[in-house]
């Protein structure tokens, strides 16, 4: 598929570029009759204000969901819109089978920290066992998972200290036998029964089952330590196995090899050497090469497919805002990630429709964000801790000691900047530090290992704090509850969260009316988010006429959204997690604490517009691995010189109907046509087989298909589908 950087994404990109419901005639913007004067003396007809019908519903779909799928306006209309929002505002009560299947694809996501980081170790607890500090496994695979990335840490380590990398350093690199000192295997105690049999003891038996231990072992090292071309024997023997033996094996290579080995496989060699494997001999093949990137990529594809496939899609949404506003950045330390899985999902996703409240305490109590934000390093100038390091200090002036990292006043700032009251909440740089003093002492136990939130009352600043004219008398970590209680009950907290909300469901610019009536819900409801959205739902402004325009799509909100139109079915969700980085969002990828922006200025330029266009056309040509499209399952059954075959018209009007049901205006339409007979005038531009049928069974596309993909693809590009 040709990628767009000519004159069709400037025509395209231009229509977005103006989305302001009052701008003249153009891309996004149809006026039925215009140009037909009327008369003088007519009666006006009346207009509603608000949006009616299958608009109104299509308006409701494309803001409290990540976008609708087939069959979903039918479906709400059949039910009728009030119940579905009460259902969405329920979510326990909506059946998330397929869902969990999905979800079993990511066996880890269910652990808990301490789990995750002793059978997926991050490089900080690696370099710990190194040193001697964390006990080795002797059980499963995991010897040779902590082996293989510690000896990858070697190889770094030892190529920072090559002053310049010659033939000799280069071979000292791969000689594992020069660095690997001799290590003492210790049981370390499996943290639940559940993990056992994630990580199982491999069964000798079944090894014998496929293979004698002779062949293996020889199988195993085949020649030379690192292989750099593909070695199809080698390949076809380990594929050959079954899949707890083919783990055997590749668990039995030496790190050199199995990294060789697996750098010389193609995408569809990757499949083959983890098909018939369940999730978790699939992770632990992602163990043998990368540990801590396991943990990364499944937090973020477990995230991507709830967006996806969840039926509880105002949770999903809420969820997904409430992790913007309360960010925390995944590269923060190497243990991050691993907490990060915790925090999405025992933090922030069963409190996103509950209490404010509950929701900001849990986010304090949080290993996530205390460590993201340093609060889990602070300590109060006065507290016992401050006072022994001062007095070892006294004592041995010449001793190597590490000083008290002393008072942090990010987490304070943060609190009460972006989480609560806002920056014009009231609070000076006083309370800033007064803030930060009532929150010392709360940390985090033995990071290192997954611990969980602790109070460290040795940590804990003494004395009464007053924060915005308020006193908090010392109850150790109470002192901070009674503190976050009065930070989630001022009315400026009110206002600011719902500002938020207001600017991420309606407009950039939302009515103040809006948001004070919101505020007002929030006040009298003790800070009940449902309710918050209930007023938000019956407001008269949520449903303006012309509102559906108001919002433009995070690269977020487009690709979950442009894979739910297309009803795709995702079996990888690398390609997604890698378009939302070309596009500038991330998962958990914003760096600093305000978390990624709501606002049309900071997705919308040509640059941008022209990444979409052209993810929308390869999302439709089936172009990205692992996800597949279909648009028309009769559409290989049609000739390629058939008199039956549909004008491109008609199909624009069929595709169209299925990916965006609330119509196009004209002159997008004219656009969408012209540049589909423009690239028809092409055909060698246009892929011309299923990836995923390429090699042993394929078949070219028929004209139809291609023609199909084109258009599906210029439509889910298109500036309609921009909006929300």
């Amino acid at each position: 598929m040709k990628l767009f950087h000519g004159p069709i994404a400037a025509v395209l990109c231009a229509g977005m570029l103006c989305l302001c419901p009052a701008c003249p005639a153009g891309f996004g913007q149809s006026q039925p009759g215009q140009g037909v004067p009327a008369h003088p003396n007519a009666r006006r007809a009346y207009a509603s204000s608000q949006l009616q019908g299958d608009a109104r519903i299509l308006h409701a779909l494309n803001r409290l969901t990540f976008g609708p799928r087939p069959g979903d306006l039918e479906a709400v209309r059949a039910m009728g819109l009030d119940k579905w929002f009460d259902r969405q505002l329920h979510p326990q009560s909506l059946d998330e089978t397929a869902l969990k299947t999905r979800l079993a694809e990511f066996p880890a996501m269910q652990w808990g920290t301490p789990d995750l980081l002793f059978y997926l170790p991050s490089n900080a607890v690696l370099r710990a066992a190194m040193n001697g500090r964390v006990p080795i496994p002797d059980s499963g695979i995991l010897p040779a998972v902590y082996q293989n990335q510690m000896s990858r840490i070697r190889e770094r380590q030892q190529a920072r200290k090559q002053p310049e990398p010659g033939a000799k350093a280069a071979a000292a690199l791969t000689d594992t036998s020069q660095t690997e000192p001799a290590m003492t295997m210790e049981r370390a105690v499996s943290p639940t029964p559940m993990n056992k049999a994630v990580f199982p003891h491999p069964n000798p038996a079944d090894a014998a089952n496929s293979m004698d231990a002779a062949s293996m072992d020889a199988a195993a090292r085949p020649g030379a330590s690192a292989r750099p071309g593909f070695n199809a024997a080698f390949f076809a023997s380990v594929t050959a196995l079954d899949p707890g033996p083919r783990l055997i094996q590749l668990a039995n290579m030496r790190q050199p090899e199995l990294d060789a080995f697996l750098r010389s496989l193609k995408p569809r060699q990757r499949e083959q050497l983890v098909a018939g494997m369940d999730p978790g001999q699939r992770e632990q093949v992602g163990a043998l090469e990368n540990p801590e990137r396991v943990v990364a990529e499944e937090l973020i594809a477990e995230r991507l497919t709830r967006d996806i496939y969840s039926n509880a899609q105002l949770q999903e949404v809420m969820t997904d805002f409430w992790l913007n506003h309360f960010n925390v950045y995944l590269r923060k330390n190497e243990q991050m990630p691993y907490y990060l899985v915790s925090y999405a999902r025992d933090t922030i996703r069963p409190n996103a429709l509950g209490k404010f409240e509950d929701l900001l305490e849990a986010v304090a109590h949080s290993p996530a964000m205390l460590l993201y934000l340093d609060n889990a390093s602070s300590i109060g100038p006065d507290s016992r801790a401050a006072e022994h390091a001062d007095l070892r200090e006294s004592r041995r002036p010449n001793a190597k000691h590490k000083a008290p990292e002393g008072l942090n006043e990010n987490y304070g700032r943060e609190l009460m900047e972006l989480h609560t009251v806002g920056v014009n909440g009231g609070y000076t740089q006083k309370d800033v530090i007064q803030a930060a003093r009532i929150l010392t002492g709360w940390t985090v136990q033995r990071p290192l290992r997954g611990g969980g939130f602790f109070f460290n009352g040795n940590r804990h600043q003494p004395g009464t704090e007053t924060v915005m004219g308020k006193k908090f008398k010392d109850y150790g970590e109470q002192q901070g509850i009674n503190f976050l209680h009065f930070l989630a009950t001022r009315p400026a907290t009110a206002q600011f969260l719902s500002l938020e909300l207001a600017q991420r469901f309606v407009s950039d610019d939302p009515p103040k009316a809006l948001v004070d009536r919101m505020a007002h819900t929030y006040l009298s409801s003790g800070g009940d988010i449902s309710a918050v959205l209930k007023t938000l739902f019956h407001s008269p402004e949520f449903w303006a006429a012309g509102g559906d325009n108001a919002k433009v799509k995070t690269p977020l909100e487009f690709v979950v959204s442009a894979v739910r139109a297309s009803g795709a079915d995702v079996k990888n969700l690398r390609p997604l997690a890698n378009a939302l980085r070309q596009m500038g969002m991330p998962l958990y990828g914003c760096v600093p604490p305000t978390g990624y922006s709501w606002q049309q200025s900071a997705w919308v330029s040509t640059g941008d517009l022209v990444d979409r266009m052209n993810f929308a056309l390869a999302l439709a040509a089936n172009r990205l691995p692992g996800i597949r499209t279909t648009w028309n399952a009769n559409a290989a059954a049609v000739a390629d010189a058939s008199p039956d075959a549909p004008t491109p018209q008609a199909e624009e009007a069929r595709l169209q109907a299925l990916l965006l049901p609330g119509g196009v205006s004209d002159s997008t339409r004219a656009a969408v046509l012209a540049e589909f007979e423009k690239q028809n005038a092409h055909p060698q531009q246009v892929n011309t087989a299923h990836p995923e049928l390429q090699g042993a069974g394929a078949r070219q596309l028929t004209i139809q298909e291609r023609e199909d993909q084109l258009m599906a693809g210029l439509l889910l590009g298109s500036p309609e589908f921009q909006h929300r």
